[in-house]
């Protein structure tokens, strides 16, 4: 867990005249909505909102973090928090290879969700506190780093209690867990948010195209807007549930946002003050465990200081009030548990609230919400626990906002009612999954289908009697419109066949046809979709030699028909001229007959 900074500084402020100093840079380096109280701390504008996450559903689960600050001799300063002294060395730049992660995610994430507005300037600035920017750009070409980056194991001491989730798959530990990668996310968190950044086919935490996309969708979730404050505060405090953090990356966030550049692999600083260090903002190398460290032949969680860095030296003992000598504390097992009972340990299985009939049409809501009821070995209801939702299966449905994965916390009755689900275009089943967050118990699965767009009419949208001579070809094309329940139906499959009678609805086998792209004759069209207005508009029709009356019927997914009637006939002869009316001037021939 995160030291606050009124502690860290304590070394640092010293007198009145460093505090003065704190102030007055301060006021020269503020970010926008960003103020300073009495002891040089940031505040914003709207009083710094928490989040109300736990630990185990933030991104890092509230691991340790780097505290350096960018310099203050940058040419553009950015905001500061501490004292002077803590600001750290000069900004050496980004790697290169770190630096296009952020970028490519930002441009996936404009793309897929341009409403987060998500700056590649904040992956940067979370990268910067959590791992030094994947420890200086330690990567290869392809993005992994050269070896794994491992935090502390939450065993609950000193740190949040987080059971094992991943089997020791990501952090080596098959006890506890602990966060991984250049963006620090915790297993529990990276089985949902994780996102394949690289198109090499799989998520992987350890790599930073992976885990810069992660963090960005992780950061775009809940439908915040990254250009409002209160939004970008509320999403940094998701990352790592600490007001000095939060002061930390926006800082990071205001430097990098001023200009930066990029530099090779392998050639970024590493920071050194860490949040855990009990040593102040400039403090030493990271403590074992602590992130940053690269994993070797090392027990799971821990490190080994790098080359030249001193081991940080163990913090003071808290002295007995009135006798100055340290206080006695029995010692403590870091492998033992904490004993306090959490309402997710009671918790032994999951019922469904109710859920019943998951049923949509392509494209829309499901208008039934998935309750899950977390309950005790005795049936009793249990409130305040963590509810992760994920969807499973080939399906492009989604929760509202188009996330796959929503974690939601039950309510006094036991009961977690997952966001609204909406339908994809893809039909067919798939399942939804319920599972308990920090705790190991069986998932309950909800199936729903998503079953194709509907019309229950269908009508032409013109008049014109559709006619042809034979071995012709007809003038007008077919349009019709499509409705489900008076209103437009988009995206809706229909089928046109040209069939013998209404009463004989076989294909015909002669008369008027539609041709292939190779101008093969076609008496039956699939695969048709009516337009966003509900209108389909046919290819155009012809004819053999063959007369008569034909029919074209028209039916939609959801059962509507429509028979359109087509005429092929020989063209009427235009009337022969009538010789007394040739010409107007016409009078009567003279008489040849001899006078009397």
């Amino acid at each position: 867990m995160a030291a606050h900074f009124d502690r860290r500084l304590r070394k640092a402020a010293v007198t009145t005249t460093v505090a003065a100093v704190v102030v007055a840079a301060l006021s020269a380096s503020q970010a926008p909505d960003v103020t300073a109280d009495a002891h040089g701390r940031q505040t914003t504008a709207d009083n710094m909102p928490t989040s109300d996450a736990p630990s185990e559903e933030s991104a890092t689960g509230n691991s340790p973090y780097y505290t350096d600050l960018p310099p203050l001799n940058s040419p553009s300063p950015a905001p500061t928090i501490g004292t002077p002294a803590s600001r750290g060395p000069a900004e050496a730049g980004i790697p290169a290879t770190v630096l296009d992660a952020y970028k490519k995610a930002e441009s996936e994430l404009r793309r897929t969700k341009p409403g987060c507005n998500l700056p590649w300037q904040l992956l940067a600035a979370i990268g910067k506190v959590e791992s030094g920017q994947a420890r200086g750009g330690r990567v290869d070409a392809q993005g992994n780093t050269l070896g794994r980056i491992i935090g502390p194991q939450l065993d609950g001491n000193g740190f949040a209690l987080i059971k094992d989730t991943d089997n020791g798959v990501y952090d080596g530990n098959s006890r506890y867990d602990n966060a991984v990668g250049p963006m620090q996310f915790i297993p529990s968190t990276w089985a949902w948010a994780g996102r394949d950044g690289n198109a090499d086919g799989k998520d992987d935490p350890n790599n930073i195209y992976d885990a810069a996309l992660s963090a960005g969708h992780y950061l775009c979730r809940n439908g915040w807007d990254l250009s409002v404050q209160a939004d970008l505060n509320r999403a940094i405090l998701s990352y790592n549930n600490s007001q000095d953090y939060l002061h930390t990356v926006l800082s990071w966030l205001e430097h990098y946002r001023k200009g930066t550049h990029e530099i090779p692999d392998g050639t970024g600083t590493l920071p050194v003050g860490r949040s855990d260090d009990g040593t102040g903002l400039t403090g030493p190398s990271p403590s074992p465990g602590a992130t940053g460290a690269t994993t070797g032949p090392t027990a799971p969680g821990t490190s080994t200081p790098g080359p030249g860095k001193p081991t940080p030296p163990a913090p003071p003992k808290p002295s007995d009030p009135g006798t100055g000598s340290p206080s006695p504390k029995p010692p403590t097992d870091p492998s033992t548990p904490p004993t306090t009972e959490t309402p997710t340990d009671t918790v032994h299985h999951l019922e469904n609230a109710g859920t019943t009939g998951l049923t949509a049409i392509a494209g829309d809501t499901f208008t039934q919400k998935i309750s899950t009821r977390a309950e005790t070995k005795a049936g009793q209801s249990v409130g305040k626990v963590r509810i992760r939702f994920t969807v499973i299966g080939d399906t492009d449905a989604a929760f509202t906002g188009g996330d796959k994965v929503a974690a939601v916390t039950t309510n006094a009755s036991g009961v977690a009612v997952a966001p609204a689900l909406v339908a994809g275009e893809k039909t067919g089943g798939f399942t939804v999954r319920a599972t308990v967050i920090g705790r190991t118990v069986a998932g309950l699965d909800y199936r729903a289908t998503v079953t194709e767009r509907v019309a229950d009419a269908i009508a032409r949208t013109g008049a014109t009697a559709l006619t042809c001579t034979p071995g012709g070809e007809f003038a007008d094309r077919v349009e019709v419109k499509a409705t489900h329940k008076g209103a437009a139906a988009d995206k809706v499959a229909v089928t046109a066949t040209l069939i013998k009678s209404v009463l004989d609805p076989v294909e015909s086998d002669k008369g008027p046809y539609f041709k292939d792209a190779d101008g093969k004759t076609v008496r039956t069209l699939t695969g048709l979709k009516t337009d966003a207005k509900g209108l389909l508009t046919l290819p155009k029709l012809y004819a053999d030699d063959t007369t008569g009356t034909f029919v074209l019927r028209l039916t939609t997914a959801g059962g509507a028909t429509l028979n359109v009637q087509l005429k092929v006939a020989e063209a009427q002869p235009e009337p022969s001229p009538d010789p007394s009316t040739d010409s107007p001037d016409a009078s009567p021939s003279p008489s040849t007959e001899p006078a009397a």
